[in-house]
């Protein structure tokens, strides 16, 4: 029987869609009970995987994964399993944020973005709803979240998806690789996906205005070809992403502006929260490094020692 080689370019969870060399897409399914090796996973098989297969009359037959660049996930609704592998090999993530209508916050934001660095994916920040923000409280708030992470070394854009500006530096960004656009429901995120091809016809629902929430749209991922070169692959809402691996001790890793400050610390094992002649601590207190970052730090922190008690069964 003939091997074969293909992408997986959508996923329901019980079915895939992989698209072969020649550019042809098959329905294919996992053989028998399928699992990777050292990964606590609902799902071993993603979109943006390279997979080989065998057909079995009309349907392929999944054997093999290929060595993953990378992946994300995020924490499983199913509490017996720990993760959910969301995408895998990314060039780059996208975080659609608003300040308002509806507000991203800040604990989001670096909890995201402590997650992309440990899987090592390139993160840009992209501010939509720019032709919202009119009031001048607004204009220092956006300000203040830009120098933040200025500090932190993120790249930022500005866009309106509505009124399509921003949208050609965008552009630019994504020629030629594969992207993941994130963030929480009714940032716009699938205005701005369809503004990028008007072929998209990614489905898109007004923000309610009762709880100044989206509702999820998307319930599978399923990855798309751009007409200027490169590709995106549209996930469901994440919730919880990316932290559910890191460990404690080197969480500050994940902070750019901590990672290339923690050789000043008085301490190898230090972890920025008791220890004395601590660089980050100072850092924060000079200001060098915003207090929000730090405060977002510890809360991952604590949210994830608490989550290692209840995982031995210890109350806390």
């Amino acid at each position: 029987m003939e091997d074969l080689k293909g992408l997986i370019v959508k996923s329901t969870g019980s079915w895939y869609e992989v698209e072969t060399e020649e550019k042809e897409r098959i329905n294919a399914r996992l053989k028998g009970k399928f699992r990777l090796k050292g990964l606590k996973s609902t799902n071993p098989v993603a979109v943006g995987d390279f997979v080989r297969f065998q057909m079995e009359g009309e349907e392929g037959v999944i054997h093999t994964i290929e060595d993953r660049k990378n992946y994300i996930v995020r924490r499983s609704i199913n509490l017996s399993k720990q993760i959910q592998i969301i995408a895998a090999n990314i060039d780059q993530l996208f975080l659609v944020i608003t300040i308002d209508s509806p507000i991203t916050t800040l604990g989001f934001i670096d909890r995201f973005l402590a997650g992309a660095e440990a899987y090592r994916i390139p993160a840009v920040l992209v501010y939509n709803k720019m032709d919202l923000y009119a009031s001048e409280a607004q204009k220092k708030e956006l300000e203040r979240w830009q120098s933040i992470y200025d500090l932190a070394g993120y790249e930022q854009l500005s866009v309106s998806a509505e009124q399509k500006t921003g949208i050609d530096h965008l552009i630019e960004k994504m020629k030629g690789k594969t992207s993941i656009f994130s963030g929480h429901s009714g940032v716009g995120k699938s205005t701005l996906v369809n503004s990028l091809d008007e072929n998209f016809k990614l489905r898109v629902n007004e923000i309610s205005e009762y709880h100044k929430t989206g509702k999820h749209t998307t319930t599978f991922a399923e990855l798309f070809e751009l007409p200027f070169g490169g590709k995106i692959i549209d996930t469901p809402g994440i919730k919880g992403f990316g932290t559910v691996e890191l460990e404690n001790e080197v969480l500050s890793h994940y902070f750019p502006e901590m990672r290339k400050r923690m050789h000043e610390c008085k301490f190898n094992n230090c972890v920025h929260i008791n220890e004395p002649h601590c660089a980050i601590k100072k850092a924060v207190e000079s200001g060098e490094i915003p207090k929000s970052r730090y405060e977002n730090y510890l809360s991952i922190y604590n949210d994830d020692e608490r989550d290692h008690h209840r995982a031995k069964g210890i109350r806390g």
